[in-house]
C-alpha cells in the first residue's frame, strides 16, 4: 500500500487516543480506506454493496495519538431486519466516535443516500471531517463544486481529497485524525492492528473469497461462520467453517461443479487467514441451506450486530 505510513512502535510520553468513525453510503470505500489508514488488510473490500455488516475496528499510530478506526457498515435506506441492524451498528459507531468522518464517491456526488446520511450527522456534536474519494476519477472543477456543496450543507471541521485505493491523500487525514485525538493513554498495544478476534477475521476473509468468485451469482443473504479453530501440536491450525446460504439452488452455485468453486474459495480463503494468523492452516469449508438465518439471532450475535425486535 501507498502513503500511509509505518507505525510507530514506541509508546510516547504524552500519548493520546480516541475512536474516527468512517461512515458513508455502501461502496463509497470505506473498506479499503481503513486498510489503507492502517497498513495491512483488516476490512473486508468488495466490489457488492453493503459487505461490512458489523463495525471493524483498525488500529492505526500516527504521532504519539493511537486512532481506534472504525469502519462502519455503509448507511441506507434499510429494507429488512438484517438492513436495520447494519444502519444501526453504523450510526451507533458515528455517535460514539471522537471524529466522523464521512467518505463520499465523488463520482456519485450528493444522492439521496448521501442527503439520509447528511441529515444524520447533523444530530452528532462531534468533529466532522469530509472526505472526498476516488479523486483520480473526477475532474478537479467537479471536485471542487462537489467540496463546496457538502460543506454548505453541513458544517465540516476539514475537508479531505483522497484515492482510498492506491493511498493519494491518505497520509495527510491520517495526520490530521491523530492531531483530533485527546489525551489518553492507548487502549491497544503499540503493535496491534485491530480488535477483531481471528476467528471473526477469518469469517469475512472467507466472506470476501465468496463474493470475489460469485459476485454476479450470489445473493448478499449469505454470510460465513468459524464453528471451529483447533490450534495442532505443529503449530498449524485447523479451522472448520459453515456458508449459510437460504436456498438449494444457492448452494450449487458455491460448491460449483465436481466441487471445483468451493476448492478456489477455500485456496484463497486459506492463504489469507494463515498470512492473518501467521501460522499455517488446514481450511475446512461446509455449505449449509438455512432459509431464514437472517431473522435467527444466533446468526446477528455471531456477526456483532443487535438483533432488531421488528
Amino acid at each position: 500500500m501507498t502513503d500511509a505510513p509505518e507505525p510507530t512502535v514506541a509508546i510516547p510520553e504524552h500519548p493520546r487516543c480516541g475512536f474516527a468513525a468512517l461512515v458513508g453510503a455502501p461502496n463509497a470505500g470505506k473498506s479499503t480506506l481503513l486498510n489503507q489508514l492502517v497498513g495491512a488488510k483488516v476490512s473486508i473490500v468488495s466490489r457488492k454493496a453493503q459487505t461490512t455488516r458489523a463495525q471493524v475496528r483498525g488500529i492505526a499510530i500516527s504521532g504519539d495519538a493511537q486512532i481506534i478506526l472504525v469502519d462502519t457498515p455503509g448507511i441506507f435506506a434499510p429494507k429488512r431486519r438484517l438492513d436495520r441492524a447494519m444502519v444501526a451498528s453504523a450510526l451507533s459507531g458515528a455517535g460514539d466516535a471522537d471524529v466522523v468522518a464521512l467518505l463520499i464517491d465523488a463520482r456519485k456526488g450528493v444522492d439521496d443516500e448521501v442527503e439520509a446520511i447528511l441529515r444524520k450527522l447533523a444530530e452528532l456534536r462531534s468533529p466532522k471531517f469530509l472526505v472526498l474519494n476516488k479523486i483520480d476519477l473526477v475532474p478537479r472543477e467537479n471536485l471542487l463544486a462537489l467540496a463546496a456543496d457538502l460543506n454548505g450543507r453541513e458544517k465540516f471541521d476539514e475537508t479531505f481529497m483522497i484515492s482510498a485505493l492506491n493511498g493519494d491523500g491518505v497520509k495527510r487525514l491520517l495526520e490530521k485524525l491523530g492531531a483530533a485525538m485527546q489525551p489518553s493513554p492507548w487502549l491497544y498495544p503499540e503493535d496491534q492492528i485491530s480488535d477483531a478476534p481471528l476467528r471473526i477475521l477469518a469469517s469475512e476473509i472467507t466472506r470476501e473469497k465468496l463474493f470475489e468468485r460469485l459476485h454476479d451469482e450470489l445473493p448478499y443473504q449469505s454470510t460465513v461462520e468459524t464453528f471451529s479453530w483447533t490450534n495442532q501440536k505443529d503449530g498449524s491450525a485447523r479451522i472448520e467453517q459453515t456458508i449459510f446460504v437460504t436456498r438449494d439452488g444457492q448452494k450449487k452455485i458455491v460448491l460449483g461443479e465436481g466441487g471445483r468453486t468451493i476448492k478456489a474459495i477455500g485456496t484463497a480463503a486459506r492463504k489469507e487467514i494463515a498470512e492473518a494468523a501467521e501460522q499455517k492452516v488446514h481450511l475446512f469449508l461446509f455449505v449449509k441451506v438455512r432459509e431464514n438465518w437472517a431473522d435467527d439471532p444466533e446468526r446477528y450475535r455471531e456477526m456483532q450486530l443487535d438483533f432488531p425486535k421488528e
